[in-house]
């Protein structure tokens, strides 16, 4: 009990609010065909939280925040500028900027010698949950003890305060949410402002990619967002339902993701760990493809626009 309140109960708390907040705003990411918003925010984000912890030598989530928000402005910058100069076709600017700005976080971190320091590639792109150990947290007594609440991973708490401004976020804005998902028109006849939800959507995404980059990094993040909620999408045609898919994906891929990582190379009698952000991916993914085969949704026609 001691060793799993030590090791593994952080971040393995982490990995599902993480995962079952990413999950919730991926379903109206897969609704409204936007998947790789997601991953696009991922890749201009990275840059901005890279120089935003050589600035700052820490990563406060207040100036990932804002580095990652410069970040986005930078991006929208260049892409108009390479559309209006270069009169290149709007996707092909964004993947070319997309990439462009990724690779070069990932040079400023080996570049600056980040690595050694607190940030590093590795960490950068998979994450590192299994570096959140609660110290002080030696039993059940930890739980009502101040010194040892205190001693949390704050990674912990961030996770937690964005899981609860999402799910605020969706309460509030749900029928908004749902209008511009199924009939932007309809939405903007009835004033429902779908441009300004898109907005608060992208910008939803972007904080909690932002809080998942410590536990799993920039890239592992993308999977979280789209897999439970397509998976989900492929088990029913209502929304509610939809979402409760999606949660319940979440959850079983972050733990028994967590618990494989640590524990499955050992059943098979390997002396190793795998990565625990890698597992749950993988695991989210596994559970998309068995959707796919056996999902009773699985052959529908025109899926963003059903009701």
């Amino acid at each position: 009990m001691t060793d799993f309140m030590t090791f593994s109960l952080v971040p393995l708390t982490v990995a599902v609010i993480i995962s079952m907040t990413c999950a919730l705003l991926g379903n109206f990411l897969v609704l409204r065909r936007q998947s790789l918003i997601g991953d696009a925010i991922s890749h201009v984000a990275l840059p901005g939280i890279v120089v935003s912890f050589l600035l700052t030598g820490m990563l406060a989530s207040s100036a990932m925040m804002l580095g990652a928000g410069a970040s986005a402005l930078v991006t929208v910058a260049m892409i108009e500028l390479i559309r209006r100069l270069g009169r290149v076709e709007g996707s092909a600017a964004m993947g070319v900027v997309f990439t462009s700005l990724f690779a070069v976080g990932v040079l400023l971190l080996e570049w600056h010698g980040a690595t050694g320091v607190h940030l590093d590639v590795e960490h950068a792109l998979y994450g590192n949950l299994e570096s959140l150990i609660w110290f002080e947290g030696t039993g059940p007594a930890a739980f009502f003890d101040p010194v040892a609440l205190a001693d949390l991973p704050p990674q912990l708490g961030r996770a937690a305060w964005v899981g609860l401004a999402v799910v605020v976020f969706v309460v509030v804005f749900r029928r908004h949410l749902i209008l511009g998902s199924f009939d932007p028109d309809f939405a903007a006849s009835v004033r429902a402002r779908p441009a300004l939800i898109d907005l608060l959507l992208v910008t939803m995404v972007a904080v909690a990619a932002i809080a998942a980059f410590e536990a799993v990094g920039s890239i592992i993040v993308i999977a979280m967002f789209i897999c439970p909620a397509a998976a989900a999408r492929l088990m029913t045609n209502r929304l509610a339902a939809q979402v409760a898919w999606s949660q319940l994906f979440a959850l079983v891929s972050a733990v028994l993701g967590y618990l494989l990582a640590g524990h499955g190379p050992g059943w098979l009698g390997f002396d190793a760990s795998l990565s625990a952000a890698g597992m749950i991916a993988t695991l989210a993914g596994l559970i998309l493809g068995a959707a796919c085969v056996a999902g009773p949704r699985r052959h529908r026609i025109g899926v963003a626009r059903e009701a």
